[in-house]
């Protein structure tokens, strides 16, 4: 019969059990490679297992993808047989591929946490805290904006679907071929998900000090402009409305992440700048003769302080003092050698 675990005994399993470090993540190449082969196969796993179980279930994602065409007027939509809502195909080996392709892209999504979880595992090790602390946010904030993206695009389909069946006129009536149309939806899914990362990437630089704020507000006019630009190139459909679709949303959020970049700007001028280049200005060039080790900055800082009468103001003028005698006796010193090195 198993014994019950004491508390000593869960306290050395969860010990050794922890995450590891940075210091642990120190072994040899083929190490590296051994776990990376492990966590893909268990990622390939995952995938297989998760497509064939999106496989039986296939019809219902189907119904589900087809929901935005099938949701337009009778008259725009060709039936066949008696059926109300049909895509066809036009190859032998199409139905297969489409409910393959289905299973597959369901299997991807379904089965994204495991190889999430793989990926960060095998990342995290290399990683410092803070590091580990603000890619898990910018991690998460992605999928999050990834998702609301595909979920906007999925909304706006029957939309952007109905304008541009409409031009067909009452002789002509759409035939739509599955393979088409299911290229179409996961082309719009895929460019509306990433799309919604671009203002993501502007808080990254921002936090990172490539790009201010004030610069990213000077270029406004020409950032919106590019902004619908880039709607009117990427999106599948080029119609009106799917570029709107795309390019107001993407407005509103990176004006959200100017916001964000303004808070961070203003958080590091309040904390203030120590480095010995915070006096010039972003066009200026330091001289040649520019102490950027900060020696002018602590002398003038024990400068300050010897003004004082106490503790401190003593020992502020016993460094200065000590200060000028070292860089006397390095005066003397270079004068000799030069000296010498004349005669």
């Amino acid at each position: 019969m198993p014994r019950i675990p004491s508390p000593r005994r869960v306290a050395d399993n969860v010990n050794q059990r922890r995450t590891r470090t940075v210091e642990d993540s120190r072994m040899p190449l083929t190490e590296h490679l051994r776990e990376l082969r492990n966590r893909v196969a268990k990622a390939l796993i995952a995938f297989v297992l998760a497509t064939i179980v999106c496989f039986f279930f296939e019809q219902h994602i189907l119904n589900f993808l087809m929901h935005p065409y099938c949701s337009l007027p009778a008259h725009k939509r060709a039936s066949f047989q008696g059926q109300t809502c049909q895509l066809y195909v036009f190859g032998i080996l199409d139905p297969f591929m489409i409910r393959l392709k289905i299973s597959a892209i369901a299997g991807a999504i379904a089965s994204s946490p495991v190889w999430l979880y793989q990926l960060w595992s095998f990342i995290t090790p290399g990683l410092h805290r803070h590091e580990r602390r603000w890619s898990l946010t910018f991690v998460a904030l992605s999928l999050g904006l990834f998702a609301v993206g595909a979920c906007f695009a999925y909304i706006t389909l029957r939309t952007g679907l109905n304008l541009l069946l409409g031009f067909s006129g009452d002789g002509i009536v759409s035939v739509l071929d599955a393979n088409k149309y299911l290229s179409y939806v996961i082309a719009m899914v895929l460019i509306f998900g990433a799309s919604f990362e671009i203002p993501l990437l502007v808080c990254l630089l921002n936090l990172a000090g490539v790009v201010p704020t004030a610069k990213l507000r000077a270029w406004r006019r020409s950032e919106i402009f590019l902004t619908f630009l880039f709607a009117a190139i990427v999106t599948p459909s080029q119609d009106p409305f799917t570029m709107l679709a795309l390019g107001l949303p993407m407005i509103i959020l990176y004006e959200v992440a100017l916001f964000v970049g303004w808070l961070n700007d203003r958080r590091k001028k309040n904390r203030g700048d120590s480095s010995a280049y915070s006096d010039l200005a972003d066009d200026e060039a330091s001289p040649l003769d520019f102490d950027d080790s900060g020696e002018t900055a602590r002398r003038a800082a024990l400068a300050a302080r010897a003004q004082q009468d106490d503790r401190a103001g003593r020992k502020a003028r016993a460094q200065l003092a000590a200060m000028a005698q070292a860089q006397s006796g390095d005066d003397a010193g270079g004068t000799g050698g030069s000296s010498a090195d004349i005669t």
